[in-house]
């Protein structure tokens, strides 16, 4: 380990708003903790039974882990992050193989009464990975083939959490494409990736063909704004809608089979998209051949869905028929329909504090860990939660500025990757919360109880702080804002 020879003070150069916004959040996530834990008339207060004397153990762990963070050299980063990605893989693929199953997901190492949930931590050295390859000095976010290194970087450990069941977790990956996109991800990019990403709940809802027509309509309007050739898109869709009705209705009127109009649309999408890769070659349009390999991967995956899903948990998959409207059960809607009245009752001003009956007496199922928001939402109502939500957003924008401030690529993508991830976390786990997501149990950042979590936030979140006070120590004037 290196040590930085020229440090002063140990906050030389730390952003000291942006450390305040971090206690002030693990100081909420410790309250709301006790009120979703404190059982009344329980005799002793200090018991390390009660999940808030562990919280507030994990506390200060956490905080001396986040110092250790700062006494180290910030370039020590860049020069293991690969090291340390091999190692998370690896730690990912043991937990596989051996760590311990919590709540159908096999993601877990248990030490005696400590549980630790390997992808937490993997999410650093993730993180710290995508920094390292793309401050290369010949990566291109413009280059289909960096892309594509991006890409496996990303899918190896979420395949990993799909093998442990562990889908939640993985899905917060995705959220790396907001930093992909401050990086100067062509925005019309973005919309045919996330659409992949819906591809799998919407081959639920709708039928093949109209997948299949609409992906086109996505792919080929994305490529025209793109590149601004309109003229030669409206060509492409009315020759290909024209030949595959064709081909339909000959194979349908001269053979006795039965065609479908899918199938007919498939091939004639297959041949045409030969013409188009002949096209784009020609005319050396890099980004015309990403879209078309996005439509590839985005085809192969309809077919898979159902395999995919079958795959999965009686529990989860129905908690996604439930969540689409495709059936009903009234007992997995159970932990939504309580967080919502909890909520809803909070009114404006709340309950009050220790005051939440839906808290209280035990309506609201992990209240302390994925339902933590209904705790605040409750006894604190409409303004308190609004008043959690703006310390979030302020801590999430104070490490934008912080990853717009570095010098070097390695430390705004780093930044940038920890705002994701931690507006990826909160926007699902409220979105839980008050019914408009699936229950995944993604824990709310530093407020949700959980050891490996809080521990594992603070040391991404303070190698960010170490980034940005050697970028603001090395400044000619360093000023604290």
């Amino acid at each position: 380990m290196e040590y930085r020879a020229d440090k002063i003070s140990l906050f030389k150069g730390v952003d000291r708003v942006a450390v305040l916004l971090y206690i002030a959040l693990v100081v909420v996530g410790l309250i709301a903790i006790f009120s979703a834990s404190w059982v009344e008339g329980s005799e002793n207060f200090f018991s390390f039974s009660h999940n808030y004397v562990k919280q507030a153990v994990w506390i200060v762990i956490s905080l001396v882990a986040g110092v250790v963070m700062l006494l180290l050299d910030a370039s020590l980063w860049h020069k293991i992050a690969y090291y340390l990605y091999g190692a998370a893989i690896l730690l990912l693929l043991v937990t596989y193989l051996f760590g311990t199953e919590v709540n159908g997901a096999k993601a877990w190492f248990k030490f005696g009464p400590i549980q630790l949930q390997t992808m937490e931590f993997a999410k650093i050295a993730i993180a710290l990975a995508c920094a390292r390859l793309m401050s290369e000095y010949n990566f291109s976010i413009h280059s289909a083939k960096d892309l594509m290194k991006v890409a496996l970087l990303l899918f190896v450990p979420l395949g990993i959490t799909v093998l442990q069941n562990d889908t939640g977790s993985g899905l917060v990956l995705c959220s790396f494409l907001f930093m992909l996109y401050r990086e100067g991800l062509n925005k019309w990019l973005c919309i045919p990736i996330i659409f992949i990403a819906g591809l799998f709940i919407l081959s639920f809802i709708f039928s093949p063909t109209a997948l299949l027509v609409t992906l086109i309509l996505v792919f080929t309007v994305s490529e025209g704004l793109s590149d601004g050739r309109w003229r030669a898109c409206v060509v492409y869709l009315a020759a290909l809608f024209m030949a595959s009705i064709l081909l339909y209705l000959v194979v349908n009127i001269f053979t006795e089979s039965s065609f479908s109009y899918f199938n007919s649309l498939l091939i004639a999408t297959i041949l045409s998209l030969i013409v188009v890769c002949v096209y784009a070659y020609r005319a050396r349009l890099r980004t015309l051949f990403v879209m078309v390999a996005l439509f590839v991967a985005s085809v192969a995956i309809l077919p898979t869905s159902n395999a995919v899903f079958s795959k999965l948990r009686p529990h989860q998959q129905k908690r996604i028929e439930v969540f689409l409207g495709i059936e009903e059960d009234l007992n997995l809607t159970y932990n939504v329909r309580q967080s919502k009245i909890a909520i809803g009752s909070g009114g404006w001003f709340g309950k009050g504090y220790l005051e939440g009956s839906q808290i209280r007496y035990g309506l609201v199922p992990e209240r302390h860990t994925d339902f933590i928001f209904c705790s605040v939402g409750e006894e604190f109502g409409f303004i308190g939660t609004t008043f959690v939500l703006l310390l979030i957003a302020a801590f999430i924008l104070r490490l934008m500025r912080m990853g717009d401030n570095q010098r070097e690529t390695f430390g705004r993508v780093y930044c940038y990757a920890v705002a994701s991830i931690l507006l990826f976390h909160t926007l699902i786990n409220v979105g839980m919360t008050i019914g408009i997501v699936p229950v995944m149990g993604i824990p709310l950042p530093l407020i949700s109880y959980g050891g490996s979590s809080l521990l594992s936030f603070t040391v991404m979140i303070f190698i960010a702080f170490s980034l940005d006070a050697q970028t603001r120590s090395e400044l000619p004037t360093n000023r604290s804002l």
